[in-house]
């Protein structure tokens, strides 16, 4: 018994850490919320579904118990094709059999373009459709813009923010997927 709280009390101080670290931002961020509605340590807003590109649906609630990253993007945008390709090849292909599962959140475009932008980026993590960008809203202020990423723990709280893509918030996104996904005392919870 006793082991089990001192796992449980490593465990929620490492996530404290990581909360922490995350909240330093890069320089150039000029606000500090940077458009988001939640921040680190929040439960994610959980009260929506989330329709596949190949029709099925799933839930934050459905996936309670992994990892999960929810990429805000949409094919209009320039810096989500920049960043694509490092999501796939840097986070889904080194952790979807991890525990880990990425969902691509398009910003209201219709189901064919989104198909198509997938195809186009030739990526192989699913792509969600968020129609009227109800789904985004529950994040980010529905005039900020995208490419963003949620980083959302086990248990259903935010542990990582970023907005645009800059490789060194990049990388330390990567981190914390890899502690959450590999280090024993971040799967305890």
């Amino acid at each position: 018994m006793k082991i089990k709280h001192l796992l449980i009390t490593c465990a929620l101080l490492f996530s404290v850490i990581a909360a922490r670290a995350q909240t330093a931002q890069p320089a150039n961020t000029a606000d500090t919320d940077r458009g988001y509605m939640v921040k680190v340590g929040d439960t994610a807003p959980a009260d929506f579904e989330l329709q596949l590109t190949d029709g099925t649906k799933t839930s934050l609630k459905q996936l309670a118990g992994k990892i999960v990253i929810l990429q805000f993007t949409a094919s209009w945008c320039s810096v989500c094709r920049e960043e694509m390709p490092h999501l796939e090849k840097e986070l889904w292909q080194v952790y979807k059999d991890k525990n880990v599962v990425l969902i691509g959140v398009d910003r209201d475009e219709p189901l064919q373009k989104v198909i198509g932008f997938r195809q186009a980026m030739n990526i192989s993590y699913p792509l969600a459709l968020d129609p009227g960008a109800a789904i985004f809203a529950r994040f980010a202020n529905k005039k900020s813009g995208v490419t963003r990423n949620v980083v959302i723990d086990r248990n259903g709280r935010i542990v990582y923010l970023t907005r645009l893509y800059n490789q060194q918030e990049f990388s330390a996104m990567l981190k914390v997927v890899d502690a959450l996904a590999n280090k024993p005392t971040a799967a305890i919870y």
